[in-house]
């Protein structure tokens, strides 16, 4: 274990080092040795969660490798922690500081001390500097980004305070490059007040106002005094922190007399009474600049201010105050911001059996109820990892749960439910309705909407910290999308709505609007999400609302799968919809109880249903219908990787759990032009190297995810138009291994899919130009037709009889057409008259059959059934090896073209397409010369012709015109006359 010190009382500048640290050394942690200064403890209370904290007593000084200490010298500044500096197996003990004059009297290794203004520079300049020189750099998350830039800005006053340096200032640049969050900044850095500032700070707290609306605090107050006072602006910043206001109007009256500012006006002058108003806000929904702008005042919504004179002060300031009170809209409840439904268990559960769920569901605690399902109390994951930590895995939760509890109701607002988490330091509360836990509202559920306030107020990602949040695109998608597509779906949400529910639409939809540069967007494959509690069957919302749906739009076809709580509903060829399927799940998640397994699936909330899926950009809903209809939800920086052009994968584990995800990585890459990012390829790139999928094979017999759902992904990439770019990445990445442990794509392997291409291609081109030459002599027979109608018909009373004979003649020459189709023995293909013939099998799965056709004889048919191929292609695999022994015996000795034919012709073009493609040049070549030049070849006589000449049918017929063909291919027959003296000769009637 790898430990980053905080001296006692930690500091920002403390904490940003730390966290620096943590990103140059993965995997450390960091211990806050004896408490933490009030700012910085109310930023842990939101933030804690986002980096790698560790408590002091759940550290197990035997597994401490080394010891970090940041921003400290001394001994005395760790508390109890300094006791581990004197372990004896310890390999390294680091000293990071910015103070030169404290005394060292650590046993430190390597030590840093510099002359800058805050340690956390030190730690940025490392982190710069190895970015700089990474062949493949990697970007700090915002968050990251913001603890370090508000360790340099309070130690260095924001660059005021006399220890600041050049190298501060270029250290917090570059985390403005990294995306520190401004607004975070602002919100906990303390600027100092001048004495004057200070004594209105204290008039001011004695008379203030203030009033709570829809859970905000809104504060005015007026101050007197005898001149303008600079500086009111941080006045303001510094009174709206102190009382924990949500919104605050100072104003400042003072005398004016216009000879102060122009010498030329008369000393006895009128004084005038002018008034300045600052005002400062953190509601949303509010706009200061707006409500400034009668008294010619503006700025921004947030921070704005106006001077004005000849007014009364007060009954101004408190009309503004007033009209600043009816701006406030109603703030979120719990019952939007909860996650539903809640995991819960009993009392009675062991700390194992509450480790085992919180690490199948991804959660940061449990909630425990009773036998009535009533809320008995809650267990986080650190109470979990300490009882753990001293070997209690077999103890019941009940005595490590915490019971007194802060709950909250559905109609709580988001003011007190963050003043509640902040003031008792809670990660997460219960919300109960009428004494049932109905839902939990977390820190993560809290700041996401907080930072969803600021994206809609700037209207700009610029500044936020974290990742981009949600905003309303419900314009974008009306306007790309059909007006009865768009009905479609806003009746949907209104049933959901009537029904409590929440829609959404998600997924590849999604991600395909935002994409979009047209102005319509055809959607034919569309993803619906049902947010709400489950139907009385099995079958879920998301059934339920489907079969409402097909209710108000029989000519659609209901497909039902209650097994994943899902339904589609299916329109082959609309008028109004075209060929369009949506697709309508019930909020889940989904568990893998062994890498590559098909997942176990449970209803859970639209944010877990998100969690489940690939990467980040197929993550993002649409929020249909009331609140907020036409928000964006994006819960994993999907903007971001979209704008970046990026596949970028949820969680580390997502390849070991579903390695088809690797093909749709790079479908998707290679699709929409995006690049892998780097950390997923290395996700990919480990997934394949761990072998884990192979030891599943072994142990459980099966890999449902390398079955069927490997085939699909195969097939949608073989298929596309951008196949050969696609596989070259598969093969770059190892990732044909998949199929089989030993396939991989070589220059042989290569070559191969390349000469099948050519000769898929030539097919085409030949089945092309024989269509067009049938479509333009039916064409031309048409207006030959027509012509020779209308010249008939001007002579029709003097040729009627020729026409007649004519006509007789041409039904004749049909009629002997049609007998002589008949008579002819069926093609070897079942495409007639191509020069190329080809069994009907799509391009795509002759492509995987040579990929599988690659691998050694005895894996063939066992890779192609284990994909479920088709049982013909797998017989013809497992003959594969058969048939190319036999033509390498028997090719060399076809001299004439009739025995090349007549061995040829036994066998089915894939299979022989397969052999050429792995065999020498000269039997490649036999093998093409016989499918282009000889395949098609007709003997000069037919059935009907052989019972012509007096021949009585049987089986001698097929000897017969085996002979013709053999003699004709040998170029031993010319016309027709030579071909009956031929059959004379070799056959004579008796």
């Amino acid at each position: 274990m790898d430990l980053v010190l905080c001296h006692t009382t930690a500091d920002f500048d403390a904490l940003g080092a730390a966290v620096g640290l943590c990103v140059l050394r993965p995997g450390s942690r960091i211990v806050l040795t004896g408490g933490c200064h009030p700012t910085v403890r109310d930023f842990l209370a939101l933030h804690r969660d986002e980096y790698p904290l560790i408590e002091r007593r759940s550290v197990n000084p035997q597994q401490i490798r080394s010891i970090t200490i940041v921003d400290a010298s001394g001994r005395d500044r760790l508390g109890k922690a300094a006791e581990w500096l004197d372990l004896p197996h310890l390999n390294e003990i680091a000293v990071f500081d910015h103070h030169l004059q404290a005394d060292l009297d650590i046993p430190a290794t390597f030590t840093q001390i510099e002359a800058v203004g805050a340690s956390t520079t030190l730690i940025v300049e490392k982190l710069k500097n190895q970015a700089e020189n990474s062949d493949t750099p990697s970007r700090l998350l915002p968050s990251e980004a913001t603890v370090m830039a508000l360790g340099i800005h309070v130690d260095t006053g924001s660059l005021t305070f006399e220890g600041a340096t050049a190298r501060d200032a270029i250290a917090l640049a570059w985390l403005m490059e990294q995306g520190a969050s401004l607004g975070v900044i602002a919100e906990y850095v303390e600027p100092g007040l001048s004495p004057q500032l200070q004594d209105l700070l204290r008039e001011a707290l004695n008379n203030l106002r203030s009033e709570t609306l829809h859970g905000y605090s809104v504060a005015w107050v007026l101050l007197s005094t005898e001149a303008y006072v600079p500086g009111l602006s941080s006045l303001a910043s510094r009174l709206l922190d102190l009382t924990e206001t949500d919104a605050l109007l100072l104003g400042n009256v003072y005398k004016f007399s216009e000879n102060e500012n122009n010498r030329n006006i008369a000393p006895e002058s009128p004084v005038s009474n002018r008034l300045t108003i600052i005002g400062r806000s953190r509601i949303e929904g509010t706009n200061l600049s707006e409500l400034f702008k009668p008294f010619g005042g503006g700025g921004h919504a947030r921070a704005a201010s106006l001077a004005t004179r000849d007014v009364d002060p007060l009954l101004t300031l408190n009309q503004l105050a007033d009209e600043l009170k009816a701006q406030i809209p109603h703030p979120p409840t719990a019952r939007e911001l909860m996650s539903s439904p809640v995991r819960s268990i009993r009392p009675e559960t062991s700390v194992g059996e509450a480790h085992r769920i919180l690490l199948r569901y991804g959660h940061s605690g449990l909630s425990v109820v009773d036998a009535d399902d009533r809320l008995a109390g809650i267990i986080s994951r650190r109470d979990i990892d300490i009882a753990l930590h001293h070997g209690f895995s077999h103890a019941p939760v009940k005595g490590y749960m915490t019971w007194q509890l802060k709950t909250i109701a559905p109609d709580t607002l988001l003011p007190e439910i963050e003043s509640l988490m902040v003031t008792y330091d809670i990660g997460r509360l219960p919300v109960l309705e009428n004494g049932q836990l109905v839902g939990i509202v977390t820190r993560t559920d809290v700041l996401r909407e907080l930072h969803q306030q600021k994206a809609r107020d700037r209207g700009s990602n610029a500044e936020l910290s974290y990742c981009v949040m949600p905003e309303s695109v419900e314009q974008l998608l009306r306007s790309r999308i059909s007006p009865e597509l768009w009905q479609l779906l806003s009746i949907a949400a209104n049933i959901a709505q009537n029904r409590g529910w929440q829609l959404y639409i998600v997924g590849g939809a999604v991600r395909d609007l935002l994409l979009a540069t047209d102005d319509t967007l055809a959607l034919t494959d569309i993803d619906l999400v049902v947010d709400g509690k489950c139907g009385s069957d099995d079958s879920g919302a998301g059934v339920e609302l489907a079969s409402s749906l097909q209710k108000l739009y029989p000519e659609s076809r209901l497909d039902v799968h209650g097994q994943f709580q899902t339904a589609a509903l299916l329109w082959p060829k609309d008028s109004a919809f075209g060929s369009l399927w949506v697709d309508i799940a019930t909020a889940r998640t989904e568990f893998y109880p062994y890498p590559a397994a098909n997942p176990e699936v449970e209803a859970s909330s639209i944010r877990q249903d998100l969690y489940r899926r690939d990467f980040t950009i197929n993550a993002l809903a649409v929020r249909l219908g009331v609140p907020r209809s036409g928000e964006l939800l994006d819960f994993f920086c999907g903007l971001l990787d979209l704008e970046a052009k990026q596949i970028r994968v949820l969680h580390p584990n997502s390849f070991i759990e579903d390695p088809t995800r690797i093909y749709r990585a790079v479908r998707f890459a290679v699709r929409l032009g995006f690049e892998i990012e780097p950390q997923t390829e290395g996700y990919i790139r480990h997934a394949l190297a761990s072998g884990i999928y192979y030891r599943i094979q072994g142990e459980n017999g099966r890999a449902p995810a390398l079955e069927t759902r490997l085939k699909s992904e195969l097939k949608y990439i073989l298929q596309a138009p951008y196949w050969k770019v696609a596989l070259q990445m598969l093969g770059d990445l190892q990732a044909l291994r998949c199929i089989h442990p030993s396939l991989e794509l070589d220059r042989e392997l290569w070559r191969q899919l390349r000469l099948l291409d050519r000769c898929l291609q030539g097919r085409r081109k030949k089945e092309e130009g024989r269509r067009k030459r049938e479509e333009g002599s039916s064409a031309t027979d048409s207006v030959t037709d027509v012509t020779d109608a209308r010249k008939k018909e001007e002579g029709r009373r003097k040729k009627e009889g020729g026409r007649r004979e004519k006509e007789e003649e041409r039904r004749k020459k049909e009629e002997g057409r049609r007998e002589k189709e008949e008579a002819t023995p069926n093609p070897r293909f079942p495409i007639p008259n191509s020069p190329f013939p080809i069994i009907n099998i799509p391009d795509w799965q002759m492509r995987l059959e040579v990929l599988i056709a690659y691998l050694a004889p005895e894996y063939r048919g066992k890779v192609a059934a284990n994909l479920q191929l088709p049982a013909d292609s797998i017989k013809r695999l497992e003959v594969l090896e058969a048939g190319k022994n036999q033509l390498a015996e028997n090719l060399p000795k076809c001299e004439l073209p009739s025995q090349l034919v007549l061995l040829l012709r036994n066998y089915e073009l894939p299979v022989l397409i397969a052999i050429a493609l792995q065999s020498p040049r000269s039997a490649r070549r036999q093998i093409w010369e016989y499918l282009t030049r000889w395949a098609n070849v007709e003997p000069p006589l037919n059935g009907n012709d052989l019972k012509a000449l007096g021949y009585k049918p049987g089986p001698g017929f097929k000897r017969m015109l085996d002979d013709l063909l053999a003699a004709k291919l040998d170029g031993d027959l010319g016309d027709r006359a030579a071909a009956i003296s031929f059959l004379a000769q070799r056959y004579p009637q008796t």
